[in-house]
């Protein structure tokens, strides 16, 4: 195989082929490293690129893998880590200016789990300032002069680009599936709660969930098996037991029931993805699932407020002491953020905190009915230009009432950007989440990959 091809394998296969004795964790990574060198002056996802690191640490698990011992179900699969997350010995910028670099000790619980599994750090990814709104500076893999989305822009763009099969990002409002659909790749967020967010720099604890981009379904279960379990550490981390999400790949017991919100996108999204989205659900209808209209609880009104007010007030919090050092060093979206948050009462954040809550207790009897909520992930393709990062408003009520969600690639637009579609479960049901997912990703059958030789 050629090192674009080795760049473009998924995650699964690249442990298949490593534990076969086809593919070494070398020879992975340096194909990985040569469709960067090859990309990256053009796509600019990475913030580093710890080369002598990553081939240090494959050298080392192709000697164990010789002498018998696997590390454990991701030895030797390259990853990329947005940086937000701690990785001991690698600057923590989190897209922001000196002012705010760290160099931690330690790497975040989830880092550290992905290492304890076999994966290779080869660096960290390119994130908007404090994973808020003010952009990074890379480009959509699929049209260089759109946006990738964010917060996770690096992440994304890495793994569309064929640059590493797996990646780490962050979700608040829309930060993994939006820049996931954008970019033509899964992006899975589990329940609020499920993967540690320990060594992440937040931007909202209440809403911040650790985030998985990778290229198909049975690669976010891997990684979500490693990744998944309490963590003491984090006082948001759940102790409710990780399932079988390795199990849930294996092929749906019966086509899935799906309810479509369309009071939640109908008037929000272009004509091209509603008309995209009924085309997807007669697919998926034809295929022996059952589809049907739902309507979402009278508190869904109140939730996309209740959730920006909650994350301005908890960004605030974070920010506060060091923003009274380095107003002027913040740029303004985030600054803005901040100052509106400074200036809100608690009794409004608590009321916000109340308004989340009953959401999620009225939504989640719907699941009762239904294995999947069905809707676009974004209103429309990733939009043209580098200032914004695009809409996202389809996933915010998932975000900030915790609710697991993943991003699965569908089609291509009219002018030629990846389209998405967007699943929702119940709290902490994952495994019913990958399982209805795997389903719809073989009626997809999105086999589509960005023009490698555009970037």
């Amino acid at each position: 195989m050629t090192k674009t091809e080795i760049g473009f394998l998924t995650a699964t296969e690249i442990v298949k082929r490593i534990r076969a004795g086809g593919l070494s964790p070398v020879a992975a990574v340096e194909a990985c490293l040569a469709r960067i060198a090859e990309t990256e002056p053009a796509l600019r996802a990475w913030v580093h690129l710890d080369t002598e690191g990553a081939l240090k640490a494959a050298r080392a698990l192709e000697a164990e893998g010789r002498a018998g011992r696997l590390r454990g179900p991701l030895h030797g699969v390259p990853v990329g880590i947005k940086d937000i997350y701690h990785v001991a010995g690698m600057v923590t910028t989190a897209g922001a200016g000196a002012f705010a670099h760290e160099r931690p000790a330690a790497d975040a619980t989830a880092v550290a789990r992905l290492r304890a599994a076999g994966a290779v750090i080869l660096g960290k990814t390119a994130t908007t300032e404090f994973a808020y709104a003010d952009p990074a500076e890379t480009r959509n893999p699929w049209n260089l002069d759109h946006t990738p989305g964010g917060s996770s822009s690096g992440s994304a763009a890495a793994v569309a680009a064929g640059m590493i099969p797996l990646a780490l990002g962050s979700q608040t409002v829309g930060s993994t599936l939006r820049p996931a659909a954008y970019c033509g790749v899964v992006g899975l967020k589990p329940t609020h709660g499920r993967i540690s967010a320990t060594g992440v720099v937040p931007l909202a604890w209440s809403l911040d969930h650790v985030g998985i981009f990778a290229r198909c379904v049975e690669d976010a279960g891997l990684a979500l098996s490693v990744l998944a379990g309490h963590d003491p550490a984090d006082g948001f981390s759940a102790a409710v037991p990780a399932g079988d999400y390795l199990g849930a790949l294996a092929p749906f017991e019966r086509p899935p029931r799906l309810g479509i919100p369309r009071g939640l996108f109908g008037d929000k999204a272009s004509p091209e993805v509603n008309a995209h989205l009924e085309a997807i659900a007669s697919a998926f209808a034809k295929a022996g699932a059952a589809v049907e209209a739902v309507s979402l609880p009278p508190s869904a009104a109140a939730i996309h407020d209740a959730g920006q007010l909650v994350m301005r007030v908890e960004a605030a919090a974070f920010h506060r002491d060091r923003f009274a050092r380095h107003r002027d060093a913040y740029r303004p979206k985030i600054r803005g953020l901040i100052e509106e948050g400074l200036a809100i009462p608690g009794v409004e954040y608590v009321c916000a905190q109340q308004a989340r809550r009953t959401f999620r207790e009225e939504v989640t009897p719907l699941f009762g009915r239904y294995d999947a909520l069905l809707m676009p992930v974004a209103p429309t393709t990733a939009p043209k230009g580098l200032t914004w990062t695009g809409d996202p408003g389809l996933c915010a009520p998932w975000s900030f009432s915790g609710l697991p969600a993943i991003a699965l690639p569908s089609g291509l637009a009219v002018d030629g950007l990846p389209l998405s579609i967007q699943l929702v479960t119940a709290p902490f049901t994952e495994d019913r989440l990958l399982g209805a997912a795997r389903w719809c990703e073989a009626i997809l059958s999105f086999t589509a990959a960005p023009p490698v030789h555009a970037v």
